[in-house]
């Protein structure tokens, strides 16, 4: 049995109707949807699902990581993870100075509740 599991936030109309369609469908080939269930991930441990889609984790640090550990144990993640990473304007325009390349002036600050006083 290969499990696709889903990820998301508070949606109401596309988790229930995606989950449906995948069981629908899977059911021949012994393929089965459910929404993932986190209660903690320990290093090295397989995360159980051959598929996970995520719709939530570029609002939660956690299941960012927890998705990038799945993607090492084996797991197909689609939304990946890692692009998260990638999309880091600070890091790329810092890099791009190294490189040499003009950038406009650039200053990282920390969200309001992160301010030391």
């Amino acid at each position: 049995m290969h499990k696709i599991g889903l990820l998301c936030g508070r949606e109401y109309s596309f988790p229930p109707a995606f989950l449906a369609r995948v069981n629908e469908l899977g059911k021949k080939d012994g393929v089965a949807g459910e929404f993932v269930k986190l209660v903690g991930t320990r290093m090295g441990e397989p995360s159980g699902y051959r598929v996970i889609v995520d719709r939530i984790s570029h609002e939660v640090e956690y299941y960012r990581g927890y998705l990038k550990h799945a993607v090492l144990q084996g797991a197909y993640v689609i939304n990946n993870p890692f692009w998260w990473t990638a999309d880091d304007k600070f890091f790329n325009y810092a890099v791009a100075s190294k490189l040499g390349i003009a950038i406009p002036k650039t200053v990282l600050l920390p969200q309001k509740g992160l301010l030391m006083t």
